[in-house]
């Protein structure tokens, strides 16, 4: 069995995995850590887990020097000590947070406004899309978990980007979250009745997800790709929706077929059929994208449509999928989730 450990558990993506590696047939919960709970049993802060996860909470160190894997869910700034920590131990590291998925240092410190540590380690990390890099992920030391709004957006817009079918100028991604994006701390935007019974935009034309994804978009094309990105909060738990707005250069039938030659082999993201519209009850709880496509004839404007529960698919469930091509195991292990849409 593979000796898992997690950093930051008791978060919304650390208790995600929690969950979802409680029932990996090859890994078990080794240990886990929380400054804020250290010393208290996972189940106490969760309950939940009562009799299906009762680890009492370490020191992030005890993680470390006992595990095989360590996951790490911290904010921002609060990774790049563990990592190098876990690269001199041999100890595979994944990391859900942002601390190693933008390659300039300048971006980093402009966006999340701390410095790199260590930029020799950062030149060692993957950035861990499995559907896009799976290459580079097999037998990497160090993984960048993508965020979950990056996640949506790039999978959505991959095919014709990467075959060349749509124009690169103009794009514009309308993304919806529900409030675990937001972190188990509560603000002022996430308390119930500021949340409850309404809908809005927040951080526009400067959320911390930009970079990243004009980044992975600049990869794949080729080119340097600039976004209008505008996330919004949704008043419910989980899950985000993107609407990506580009203008296409070819027929409806050429860009079904470029989304089909992408996804057909690809267990985790499902391209729909015509007609049908990607819908975030059809993956909640799962480790699933779904994307569907429209074309505004009267515009010659493609319409994607991703989804994706960003705890599962843009956290926790990508960061396994990640352990287990990096391990060479079995990818789908421990992520064939049903999705639950009653």
């Amino acid at each position: 069995m593979i000796k898992a450990g997690i950093i930051g558990a008791t978060g919304y993506a650390g208790a995600e995995l929690v969950r979802l590696l409680t029932y990996h047939p090859q890994t078990e919960i080794h240990a886990i850590s929380s400054v804020s709970f250290e010393g208290e049993k996972f189940c106490e802060i969760y309950p939940a887990f009562r009799k299906i996860c009762e680890n009492r909470l370490v020191s992030a160190d005890e993680v470390i020097d006992t595990c095989e894997v360590v996951f790490a869910a911290l904010p921002h700034g609060l990774s790049q000590q563990i990592a190098v920590k876990c690269y001199e131990k041999g100890v595979l590291f994944i990391d859900i947070g942002a601390d190693f998925r933008l390659d300039s240092a300048d971006e980093y410190k402009k966006w999340y406004g701390k410095e790199y540590i260590a930029p020799e380690l950062h030149k060692k990390a993957v950035y861990g899309l499995p559907e896009i890099f799976r290459k580079d992920i097999k037998n990497a030391t160090i993984i960048a978990n993508p965020g979950c709004y990056p996640t949506s957006a790039v999978l959505g817009l991959y095919p014709v980007l990467h075959e060349g079918l749509i124009e690169t100028s103009g794009i514009i991604i309308d993304s919806k979250s529900g409030a675990t994006g937001a972190g188990r701390k509560l603000t002022q935007t996430t308390h119930f009745t500021d949340l409850n019974e309404t809908f809005s935009p927040y951080n526009i034309g400067k959320h911390r997800h930009t970079p990243e994804i004009e980044q992975t978009l600049t990869k794949i094309a080729k080119e340097p790709i600039a976004v209008t990105f505008t996330p919004h909060l949704l008043p419910i738990n989980r899950g985000i929706v993107s609407t990506i707005y580009v203008k296409t250069k070819t027929t409806y039938t050429e860009l079904r077929t470029a989304y089909e030659k992408a996804y057909s082999n690809e267990k985790f993201v499902r391209f729909l059929p015509e007609g049908i519209t990607a819908c975030l009850g059809n993956v909640r709880n799962s480790n699933y994208c779904d994307i569907s496509i429209h074309l505004d004839e009267h515009t010659q404007t493609l319409i994607i449509v991703s989804a994706i529960d960003n705890m599962v698919k843009g956290a926790a469930g990508q960061a396994i999928q990640n352990m287990n091509i990096a391990l060479g195991i079995d990818e789908t292990l421990g992520l064939d989730i049903i999705p639950l849409n009653f």
